[in-house]
């Protein structure tokens, strides 16, 4: 079997096949046999007509199954003995059978190189979440101002209202849902920190196509949101090529990101489960060798 393998860019490849007559010879014989045992031809029992006759019924239908067959095989062998690693499924174009071979071409993005020379020890800065009793104070103007003009007062009446026995008890429970809440946002803080550090020290070009998929998820969540708010589906059909300049920067961030844990992965065998997640398995590994800074 022939490959040519051509570099288009970065990360985009073509593969031109030719896959000889023997080859196809054979696979060719294997379909007629296949299809020799049901095909239905007068005067014959399946299984029993010549092979001529099985031929000139089901010619097509066995050249089109030879392609199915081949061309899957024929990208597989070349993927491995080219040692490329696709992002995704190929695009397979020009497609022929001609002369007793079949020849395609396939266009691929392949997975990209990424050079980072540090990721351990990335100092990161976890705020405090401890809740001040001016936070609280603040927070406390909410539930004063209520609805409309009328302004609450914030009493034992009100707190039994909605379900604590005096107010004090309604300003202890309220401040550690307020810690809680800090505490999630903290975390979050801590991993968009490492983050930000790997896509700024971190060498990676990202195939568009790869992008394109993100975004087009990416999308799917907004316009399903959209939808969910009450928007028109003429102002949402509008509204999705603005969306989709705006999302593309997070899109491409996404893939980015995601390729370089999977890379440190890789580098520090990481194991990833059916069911884990490999942002979480990876970024445990990364705060665990972060450098801890004195919070603020």
């Amino acid at each position: 079997m022939k490959v040519e393998v051509k570099k288009l860019d970065a990360t985009r490849r073509e593969l031109k096949f030719l896959i000889p007559k023997e080859r196809v010879s054979k696979k060719l014989d294997e379909i007629y046999s296949e299809i020799g045992k049901v095909a239905k031809i007068k005067g014959f029992r399946p299984g029993k007509a010549p092979r001529h006759l099985v031929e000139a019924q089901h010619g097509k239908l066995a050249r089109e199954e030879t392609i199915k067959k081949l061309i899957p095989e024929a990208y597989t062998e070349a993927l491995e003995n080219e040692k490329i690693t696709p992002m995704d499924l190929p695009d397979i174009q020009d497609v022929a059978f001609k002369d007793g071979m079949i020849s395609f071409t396939a266009l691929l993005d392949i997975k990209p190189d990424v050079k980072i020379k540090e990721y351990k020890n990335i100092k990161i800065t976890r705020k405090n979440a401890q809740v001040t009793d001016e936070d609280l104070a603040k927070t406390l103007e909410f539930f004063k101002k209520g609805q409309g003009d009328k302004e609450v007062v914030l009493d034992d009446t009100f707190a039994r209202g909605i379900g604590y026995p005096t107010f004090e008890d309604f300003k202890s429970s309220l401040k550690r849902q307020l810690e809680m809440e800090r505490d999630r946002q903290n975390r979050i803080n801590v991993e968009n920190q490492i983050v930000e550090y790997l896509l700024k020290e971190a060498s990676i070009s990202v195939p568009q196509s790869a992008i394109d998929r993100q975004l087009e998820h990416r999308l799917e969540d907004s316009i399903k949101r959209l939808k969910s708010q009450g928007i028109k589906e003429s102002d949402l059909q509008k509204r999705a090529e603005e969306l989709g300049k705006e999302l593309r920067p997070a899109a491409e961030k996404d893939v980015k990101t995601f390729l370089i844990l999977e890379y440190i992965a890789k580098q520090e065998n990481i194991t990833v489960a059916e069911g884990e997640n490999l942002f979480y398995k990876v970024m445990e590994f990364l705060l665990r060798e972060a450098k801890w800074e004195e919070t603020k």
